[in-house]
């Protein structure tokens, strides 16, 4: 059993295993060049974040869809490449609007340096994805183009907040949509189409990586609750102390409050004051929040994306590659155990 990718994915299969290795090896080279500049300064903070690691998700996800059709076609690389630069390009950005201290266990590189540094090499970095996917054609430019409106507009959606008529659920599903499910659903997309698969396997697997990105995202929000830190890579109930709404509390709110359960009317209580001012008052939302019903909700809202992006992998042809897809759909159901 050969590991090959993020979240302990495994493939059973050596063809499988050997294509997507030698793949994802070219990738992380191709991102190595695409960084360099004849400033050494950018060079410097444009690989910061490729030096720091990564799950490299996008670009795994490239290679498994191009196994429905030519793996080794020229255009295989070079997306999974512009996918992979524009999510490292997103970080910088995201690091200086959440001024975030790390990333990736690394000093994020607005707290290396400073914001106006971190905020223009993840412009450069768009530049670069840029100049890559020129060579892909005007199809893929255009794909591109229209997931990177997608994404800045569920950043603009998150930043401005649900307006007073929105209901807050969906303006939550929405922004995941946009920031996470669009570009991961470009690499589906990508993938198979670079490799010259049929058409309806590509509109087929766009929408798998779509379901399957969101997917993941509401598996992070069940994490920061329910985990011990290990396996989300940050301090548990992150989002709760900062205040940001997501799908566990998102879905308590919308629950009915139960006024023969005190600890039920203390967590809603204690949701409504500054929980990063006071860390026994987070101690105690965090606590009871993990044994609050809200939090299975979230589960199993989660395993209804993964079920979901699983079945819309039935009508493909049954190879390893598909036996991959679907195992990230288990381990969704995994990490929300």
């Amino acid at each position: 059993m050969t590991v090959v990718g993020p979240f302990g994915l495994s493939v059973q299969d050596r063809d499988l295993t050997r294509d997507v290795q030698a793949g994802m090896e070219a990738v992380e080279g191709a991102l190595a060049e695409a960084v360099k500049s004849d400033v050494p300064f950018i060079t410097v903070t444009a690989s910061h974040l490729i030096e720091a690691g990564g799950k490299r998700f996008r670009p795994l996800l490239v290679m498994l869809a191009a196994q429905f059709g030519d793996p080794t076609a020229p255009g295989v690389v070079p997306s999974a490449v512009v996918v992979e630069l524009t999510h490292l390009a997103t970080l910088y950005h995201d690091d200086v609007m959440d001024e975030a201290p790390v990333r990736r266990g690394a000093p994020s590189a607005n707290s290396r340096w400073d914001n106006s540094v971190a905020i223009l090499t993840g412009d450069f970095l768009f530049s670069r994805a840029s100049q890559v996917l020129s060579d892909l054609g005007t199809e893929a430019v255009r794909i591109q183009s229209d997931a990177f409106e997608r994404l800045v507009t569920g950043q603009i959606l998150e930043t401005a907040g649900p307006r007073p008529e929105d209901d807050p659920l969906r303006h939550y599903l929405d922004v995941l949509s946009g920031k996470t499910g669009s570009l991961i659903a470009v690499a589906c997309r990508f993938g198979s189409l670079m490799a010259g698969a049929e058409r309806w396997i590509v509109d087929l697997l766009t929408q798998y990586g779509e379901r399957i990105g969101t997917a993941f995202q509401l598996a992070d929000d069940v994490l920061d609750i329910a985990s011990d830190g290990h396996e989300s890579g940050k301090t548990p109930g992150t989002d709760l102390r900062e205040g940001v709404p997501t799908l566990p509390v998102l879905l308590l709110r919308q629950m009915p409050a139960d006024p023969a359960d005190p600890e039920d009317a203390r967590l809603r209580e204690l949701l409504d004051t500054d929980l990063a001012a006071d860390d026994a008052a987070h101690a105690e939302a965090l606590r009871l929040l993990r044994r609050h019903p809200a939090l299975e909700r979230a589960r199993r809202e989660t395993l209804r994306y993964a079920e979901e992006a699983r079945a819309l992998l039935d009508p493909l042809p049954d190879c390893p590659a598909k036996a991959a897809l679907q195992e990230l759909c288990d381990t969704v159901a995994i990490r929300t155990m």
